[in-house]
């Protein structure tokens, strides 16, 4: 009898060991998951700068949907656009957009570096005379450097001022509700909202010299179940003419801890520094 006894203490105690063993593991924030967060943030700044680009062109040229000052940007030439209406017909207001984005299965280079396969499906209604307008997109087996993407996302984008433009500009809310599986099978899903205005750049016809200012806050839950969350402290800068974030701090809390992500001082380099407890780690930006 005793002998059974210690044996259900032992068990018992292995079992509030493992337990809290867990919880501790789901209360840490690492520098590895700062890494996949960074790497979710690089994949919606790089989609959202193609669909906003894709639905601007629309209203450019309601014919030819393409920009009629400089070609399309961000979009690689290894990318194939095909639109309901087919281009070519006139779009009148009040109808429906389809554009299909084929970045192909082979692996479609983006102009920093990423490599993208895959489907993004943009769809709105064509309203030129509207001061706010909704797009709904979906990837369709995408992958952002071999991180698989599924779900919806919407934005909508008014022209309006702000504190930072006091001039009308467009300012782009972006609801997220996605998933991404990493090549490794570990499965993240996050759900949350980013505001997107463009602070410099606007009234020049390249997208070059746009620089855009991004807040916002977001969950993120992890494959062992645990759950973040994430705002943006210091709003994040982003420039067309860098491949990466060059500015802006990302505060992470996750329980009883809090983390950053610092993503610099507005140099265009691939590098953030994430920091926890007092001490800090360097991470590098995009890569599998």
């Amino acid at each position: 009898m005793k002998t059974k006894f210690g044996v259900l203490v032992m068990l018992f105690s292995l079992l509030i060991t493992s337990c809290a063993k867990e919880d501790t593991e789901k209360s840490t924030i690492t520098a590895e998951e700062a890494t996949v967060s960074a790497k979710l943030d690089l994949m919606n700044d790089d989609v959202s700068k193609i669909v906003e680009e894709q639905e601007m062109s629309t209203y450019i040229n309601a014919t030819s949907g393409k920009m009629t000052t400089v070609s399309d940007y961000y979009l690689p030439n290894c990318a194939q656009v095909t639109r309901v209406p087919a281009f070519g017909t006139l779009i009148m207001p009040g109808t429906v957009v389809t554009k299909t984005i084929d970045f192909g299965t082979i692996g479609c280079p983006l102009p920093n570096g990423i490599v993208v396969k895959g489907k993004i499906i943009i769809v709105f209604t064509f309203q030129p005379q509207a001061t706010s307008h909704t797009i709904n997109y979906t990837f369709d087996n995408f992958y952002h450097n071999n991180i698989k993407y599924t779900g919806t996302k919407t934005f909508t984008r008014v022209m309006s001022t702000s504190e930072s433009n006091p001039n009308i500009h467009p300012i782009v809310t972006m609801n997220m509700d996605m998933t991404a599986t990493f090549p490794n099978g570990n499965v993240y899903t996050r759900v949350g909202q980013r505001v997107r205005e463009i602070v410099e750049g606007y009234t020049t016809p390249i997208w070059t010299d746009n620089v855009y200012k991004v807040t916002g806050s977001w969950t993120t839950t992890f494959p062992n179940a645990a759950t973040q969350t994430a705002t943006i402290t210091t709003p994040i800068m982003i420039k067309l003419n860098c491949a990466y974030i060059s500015k802006g701090v990302i505060t992470i809390v996750r329980d009883a801890t809090t983390a950053t992500l610092d993503y610099g001082n507005g140099e265009c380099d691939n590098q953030a520094v994430f920091t926890i407890n007092g001490v800090s780690y360097p991470i590098t930006l995009g890569g599998n």
